[in-house]
């Protein structure tokens, strides 16, 4: 889910000047116009006025096509397996952490990450948590790749109902002090349980 525009220099000192001037450069160019909701969803995880705050920022898709209005196939299609997604819309999507993170034992430091998955048909799909933020949300590039901090596996259910736009949710866990990430769309849904890392 991620861009990166290189900036690359429109004119060159003159091969005969002994002094080389400063290159001219263009800015990167503007993103794309959204086109779908923004929602900003937090979790205090454990309960409690002083428990640490998660918060995922994301645009929400859907199902429907914009452009022509007909119903998309998401899952295979509009988001293809065995590559990485965005795990949402427009801008890349982001989460903040007030306190380490533990996700079955891949601990994700206080901070803010870009938000991706890999959805995989024949294995497990997988949460990436990449430390580059405030890129558009595609392509993902090998240079963004490179600041990845891990991936986790999430579980796969189906949903009773068809769900027409996309949504993640944050939903506490009081059994484990913990809370579960979900992201579902059409009748999908992946989930990833974690708590905060003692």
């Amino acid at each position: 889910m991620a861009g990166i525009s290189t900036l690359a220099a429109q004119s060159a000192a003159p091969a005969a000047t002994t002094s080389a001037a400063p290159a001219t450069v263009s800015p990167p160019p503007a993103p794309a116009a959204r086109l779908s909701p923004h929602e900003t969803i937090d979790l205090r995880v454990g309960g409690g006025r002083g428990a640490p705050m998660v918060t995922i920022t994301y645009g929400r898709p859907y199902s429907k096509n914009p452009n022509g209005g007909e119903i998309r196939k998401i899952w295979g299609t509009l988001v293809p397996w065995r590559a990485v997604w965005r795990m949402g819309s427009d801008e890349a999507t982001t989460l903040i952490t007030q306190k380490d993170l533990d996700f079955g034992g891949t601990i994700v430091p206080a901070g803010a990450y870009t938000l991706c998955m890999y959805p995989d048909d024949q294995g497990s799909t997988k949460l990436i948590f990449n430390k580059q933020i405030g890129q558009w949300g595609i392509p993902y590039t090998a240079a963004i790749q490179a600041n990845e901090l891990a991936r986790v596996d999430m579980k796969k259910d189906t949903l009773d109902k068809q769900v027409d736009e996309f949504t993640i949710a944050l939903v506490a866990d009081p059994a484990s002090g913990g809370a579960v990430l979900k992201a579902f769309w059409e009748t999908t849904q992946y989930s990833v349980a974690f708590k905060v890392k003692q």
